[in-house]
């Protein structure tokens, strides 16, 4: 699966970017969820954790890539 993501251009630097853009998007649909909905907090922390779970994934996509970038 790496190679193949590889192959079609993603480099580990776009899936660095992914996470920590996921972070931020994370922390931005807490504050949206918080603010517009009349759930409570308990609905905007489920949707922070929810977003916040892709970061870790992204993540290691990043290693897995730089590690195929350098030939390992």
């Amino acid at each position: 699966m790496i190679a193949k993501l590889s192959e079609l251009g993603i480099t580990s630097d776009m899936a660095y970017t992914a996470g920590t853009v996921s972070i931020g998007l994370s922390f931005l649909s807490w504050i949206v969820s918080k603010k517009k909905e009349d759930a409570g907090t308990d609905r905007a922390d489920r949707w922070g954790i929810f977003v916040g779970e892709w970061a870790p994934t992204f993540f290691a996509l990043g290693v897995a890539l730089r590690l195929e970038e350098s030939g390992r």
